[in-house]
């Protein structure tokens, strides 16, 4: 069997951990496995019979593989030779997927969604244990964090990685690229259940209805039902022109975000701290989001080493309507969850609105009072969706 060239995929070098870079030779020879690994005394045999069993389901029975492991995991090992098969112009439509771990619930569409964790789609080292930081969801990036030359290798990792490994109680989304190369990641990724997608540079509504057909394409003809939700991205001043349109695209949407590195350089203006710059365009994305009845959440804060920045940016995100924001960090995310949460003077005061909206509706009153203060319909409503929201961050709003 004759392939059309030699083919590499994965990084090489001593620093290399959690991954390993394969290098392909296609031929009419007996297959040779040549491995360097550290590991090769006591995982040797192990791999050596993976490498066969991925190539055999790929349908390739002879040439070289020359393996060079950092201590990759059993999920990398099959994306990376898969990759290097591709690239080398062999196995046809077939795909090398790992042993999978149980799926987890279905996510539900008004789930919490505080924290959300950004992974590289081309680092299965910061895989393996994002789900032990507590995030409320974890993005698997295939769009601004993988190199252009990269984008295949890192859509097989991320669909292995969806396979295999166990998140935790994290959502699990994904980031495809701008389309129309978004819709060919698709084509990997929903067969392996995602929970949401996250579809990056929206403009325009027929954007979100390309990626919801090609969904329903795929979950049709596996004859999938499980939920998987959309989350657009508006990056442009056009797009967050369109914010309402978008919003209302498709069922499936279940959050509305934005990006504000694209936005700002759109406009030509310096991104700052503060967020003055930005403050229609959050504004319009939190509007457009409530009046669709999906979710608003809000951008990144990029300074990673500035906690008390991203603490102030988070409760001022909260103020303006927001549910939640990205992580560029672990170690955002416990300041994230803080900046969400209700006070306690605020949470006292809901308990004690709700409970008096209880108390005049079992006494047949139509007349709602805390005080000498009359409550309107709309503060009962708020306070109710608060210690909700305080209920699932696991917030005792009994002892508030």
């Amino acid at each position: 069997m004759t392939g059309t060239q030699p083919a590499t995929a994965g990084p090489r070098g001593d620093s290399v951990r959690s991954d390993l870079h394969v290098a392909f030779t296609p031929g009419d020879e007996a297959l040779v496995i040549e491995l360097h690994s550290r590991v090769a005394p006591y995982y040797g045999e192990a791999i050596d019979t993976q490498v066969r069993n991925v190539l055999a389901t790929l349908g390739v029975g002879t040439g070289r593989v020359a393996i060079h492991d950092g201590g990759a995991l059993p999920f990398v090992i099959a994306a990376r030779l898969e990759t290097a098969v591709r690239r080398a112009g062999l196995g046809g439509e077939s795909r090398a997927l790992p042993e999978a771990h149980p799926r987890p619930a279905p996510s539900t569409r008004d789930r919490l969604r505080r924290s959300r964790l950004y992974l590289p789609g081309s680092q299965p080292k910061i895989m393996v244990s994002a789900g032990l930081h507590g995030p409320d969801a974890v993005i698997l990036d295939l769009e601004d964090s993988v190199h252009p030359a990269e984008k295949d290798a890192a859509r097989t990792l991320v669909r292995n990685a969806l396979q295999t490994l166990d998140f935790g109680a994290a959502e699990r989304m994904v980031r495809i690229n701008q389309l129309p190369l978004g819709l060919e990641d698709l084509d990997e990724i929903v067969p392996v259940a995602p929970d949401l997608i996250l579809i990056p540079k929206v403009e325009d509504p027929s954007q979100v209805r390309a990626v919801d057909e090609r969904i329903t394409a795929i979950q049709e003809r596996l004859g999938e039902t499980r939920a998987l939700w959309l989350m657009p991205i508006l990056e442009s001043a056009l797009g967050f022109e369109h914010a309402f349109a978008v919003a209302q695209a498709s069922p499936r949407v279940a959050a509305l975000t934005l990006g504000l590195e694209d936005y700002t350089a759109d406009l030509g203006v310096r991104k700052t701290p503060e967020g003055s710059e930005s403050l229609y365009a959050r504004t319009r994305t939190v509007n457009a989001a409530k009046a669709a009845g999906v979710q608003a959440i809000d951008s990144v804060y990029g300074d990673v080493d500035d906690t008390e920045g991203l603490l102030a940016w988070g409760r001022r995100s909260r103020d303006l309507g927001f549910e939640g924001m990205g992580c560029v960090h672990p170690r955002q995310i416990p300041v994230v969850h803080e900046a969400y949460a209700p006070g306690k003077e605020e949470l006292t005061r809901a308990a004690r609105i709700v409970a008096a909206f209880e108390a005049a509706k079992a006494e047949g009153r139509g007349v709602v009072s805390l005080g000498s203060k009359m409550i309107d319909p709309p503060v009962v409503e708020r306070a109710v969706k608060l210690m909700g929201r305080a209920r699932a961050m696991g917030l005792s709003v009994e002892e508030a």
